[in-house]
């Protein structure tokens, strides 16, 4: 069976992954997997630099074709704040404090969601938004192919749902009326940024792989 590698360890995105790409008929394997340690900067101006900048050097880097995104939440009243920052929204350099009291380092989930919160208290609601996936898709050549989804909604200031990471519980899709930590996975699997641009590379992947 051909491999693909899913270029991330996020515990999250490697489930939802493996859940819209299990029925390919490729095997799915992690940087864990196969012993790769492999650490990229995400200095691009863009969500499809950052994800071609991942997806290449891990290709490169395993000789197999490999599977990398970016994605980020922007919201209006903020300007599309966090944007491409949504993973390291807050932090601050060494030896400062901020709020949750994690400077010098990344926030928690929670701290971050707590963080964005307090930010928009000062405008009215509702705090439209939207999550922006970008995927891209290489080969060891460094052959390259970029997809896009995206998932409208807005933040709401109390948190619901167990399900997801990030931003998920205060992110509602009004429509349903849940947040997207409150979706089923086969929910949010139709659903989410994520979802809507795997659902774009499925027939690029189903390409490469014959």
């Amino acid at each position: 069976m051909s491999k693909l590698l899913i270029a991330t360890n996020n515990p999250g995105k490697l489930a939802e992954f493996q859940e819209l790409l299990a029925d390919l008929g490729i095997e799915l394997v992690t940087p864990a997997k196969i012993g790769l340690d492999l650490d990229v900067v995400e200095d691009g101006v863009t969500y499809a630099k950052n994800a071609a900048k991942k997806a290449i050097a891990f290709a490169q880097a395993s000789n197999l074709i490999s599977l990398a995104d970016d994605s980020g939440l922007e919201v209006d009243a903020l300007g599309g704040e966090p944007g491409l920052y949504s993973a390291r929204y807050g932090a601050l350099p060494l030896n400062s404090q901020n709020l949750g009291g994690a400077g010098g380092g990344k926030l928690s989930d929670g701290e971050r969601r707590k963080y964005l919160l307090n930010k928009l208290a000062a405008f009215p609601r509702p705090w439209t938004a939207r999550f922006h996936a970008t995927i891209a898709i290489a080969t060891p050549d460094s052959k390259l192919q970029i997809t896009h989804g995206f998932c409208e909604g807005e933040i709401i200031p109390e948190e619901r749902g167990t399900g997801g990471f990030g931003y998920d519980p205060i992110f509602l899709l009004p429509e349903l009326g849940k947040t997207m930590a409150e979706l089923s996975m086969d929910e949010k699997n139709r659903l989410s940024h994520r979802a809507r641009a795997v659902m774009k590379a499925r027939g690029i992947l189903q390409e490469m792989f014959g």
